[in-house]
């Protein structure tokens, strides 16, 4: 039993890895953004217009954030 204990916990951690890593807020951002598109999915001309400016705010903040890391 501690065997698959093991790997059900090395399985964990490597999505939390893979999926969130060093930027958690990179993961909510995606969240939002594809909770956005299925909202948005009958009306395609708000959905033109909103998607892509979130998708830019979401890399703006993100290029801001890293530049703002020191090192």
């Amino acid at each position: 039993m501690s065997v698959i204990l093991r790997a059900a916990g090395a399985f964990g951690r490597f999505w939390w890895d893979f999926l969130i890593g060093d930027t958690p807020e990179m993961f909510v951002a995606t969240l939002i953004i594809v909770a956005a598109a299925f909202t948005l999915r009958s009306v395609r001309p708000a959905a033109v217009i909103v998607l892509p400016i979130l998708v830019v705010a979401t890399l703006v903040a993100s290029s801001y954030r890293g530049r703002r890391r020191p090192g």
